[in-house]
């Protein structure tokens, strides 16, 4: 037994030990008498017991003590300032960008802040084909940011950070008023209670790795303020649109499953006699109707359905509106008390896909590496082309909820979060 089991174990003995010598006494209290011959003989082993026990824990609690003491004096360190400064020194990513390439430029110097402050393993390399150094983590987390700004889906899905490399997702298709899963039935006098079953189903997600890699000539690093914005930005904004297009369109494999190739997709037939291309109220009151969880969903469309919807009427009244702040903060608008967003990830005017109602708070299930995007930077690689290298790197998985759309409890029209309307050629 170790050490640590031991000495609980010596806490819990002693425990036990004086509740049972309390209960020889309450006993014979309750009984109005004195203790017996036995109960004396118990009581005096338990108190020599005690007293061997009370020494035995005392010991132990010294030696936990001196360890205790011990570890603090082996945390005492010298604290570099520069580890409070998420900047590491740098004013800007160009500012980074340059001390990386004076490092591998030939008579270059070796700029202190790429080392001091950053961990050895995972800031700076110096050899072979990890070469390279890692962007300080306000640089990184600015390129984050930039990932989730405006138009992002990844913010609006039940997101889950993770530090695996992969989750068990489960997930309950069962409805209250279907036949399987969790019940709830009257019960008559007397009778039987019937149980029901939760049914899950689970699924192994694994993170995919989303990437962006570039190269920058000298040229362009030599322009530091026009380097900065960028590096940050334009990464940022690369690596949303991919992150929008696998949730939107996304095939499953080695990257996240999209809801138009989910089998839980919704697709609106057009009207008998619909002319092509066109978008008509009778459409968007259909997929209306069909949305799991209207409360928390958002039309997405794309942006030449526009101009049909506002001039769109139901009884004379129009179920198109501008936001009431204006066009200048909600271009969109609002459709059957809904927002409405423009996407470039909607398909063109009579396509399937070209208006969308989606809910992913409620049915998109996504994962994401709990460390954000990761950033380097190296220069070695294209040393004789003059040339930067820059990677992001960004590690996440995501899949609808909802495996087919769920019938509902009277009716035979099917409802999901995802709702689009079919082709219209």
């Amino acid at each position: 037994m170790n050490e640590n089991k031991l000495y609980k174990a010596l806490l819990q003995e002693r425990i036990d030990l004086i509740a049972e010598g309390k209960q020889i006494f309450e006993r014979a209290e309750k009984e109005n008498r004195d203790l017996s011959t036995d109960e004396k003989s118990r009581d005096d082993e338990i108190n020599v017991r005690l007293e061997v026990l009370n020494a035995d824990i005392q010991r132990h609690e010294a030696r936990r003590e001196r360890e205790r003491t011990a570890q603090a004096l082996q945390r005492i360190e010298i604290h570099e300032r520069i580890e409070d400064d998420p900047k590491r020194g740098f004013a800007d990513v160009a500012d980074f960008a340059l001390a990386v390439k004076s490092l591998y430029t030939p008579g270059g110097l070796r700029d202190e802040r790429l080392v001091m402050g950053a961990a050895p393993t995972d800031f700076h390399q110096e050899s072979g084909a990890s070469e390279g150094s890692m962007v300080p983590p306000a640089f990184r987390q600015e390129i984050w940011e930039v990932s989730l700004e405006e138009d992002a889906l990844l913010p609006e899905t039940d997101n889950e950070p993770t530090s695996s490399n992969s989750v068990e997702f489960l997930k309950d298709e069962t409805t209250p008023w279907g036949a399987t899963g969790v019940q709830a039935r009257w019960r008559s006098e007397a009778s039987q209670m019937s149980p029901s079953k939760l049914v899950t189903e689970g699924e192994q997600m694994r993170l995919h790795d989303l990437y962006a890699f570039v190269t920058a000539t000298d040229q362009i690093m030599s322009d530091a303020p026009r380097l900065a914005t960028r590096l940050t930005r334009k990464a940022g904004q690369a690596i949303r649109y991919k992150a929008n297009s696998a949730i939107v369109g996304g095939t499953g494999t080695g990257q996240p499953l999209g809801y138009m190739k989910a089998g839980c997709l919704v697709s609106v037939a057009k009207e008998s006699g619909q002319t092509a291309n066109t978008v008509n109220a009778n459409n968007i009151a259909k997929m209306y109707s069909r949305i799991l969880g209207a409360s928390g969903a958002i039309w997405h469309i794309n942006q030449d359905v526009l101009p049909q919807l506002m001039l769109m009427t139901l009884g004379n009244q129009p179920i198109w509106t501008p936001p009431s702040s204006g066009f200048a903060n909600a271009p969109g608008g609002i459709l059957l008390g809904r927002p409405v967003r423009f996407s470039e990830h909607c398909e063109t005017v009579g396509s399937q896909g070209d208006i969308q109602l989606v809910n992913l708070r409620a049915g998109y299930y996504s994962i994401t590496n709990q460390g954000g995007i990761q950033f380097a930077s190296s220069m070695h690689l294209y040393f004789d082309y003059g040339l930067q290298a820059f990677r992001w790197t960004f590690r996440m998985n995501g899949q609808p909820f909802l495996s087919k759309p769920i019938t509902p409890a009277k009716g035979t029209s099917t409802r999901s979060h995802f709702v689009v309307l079919d082709v219209r050629a």
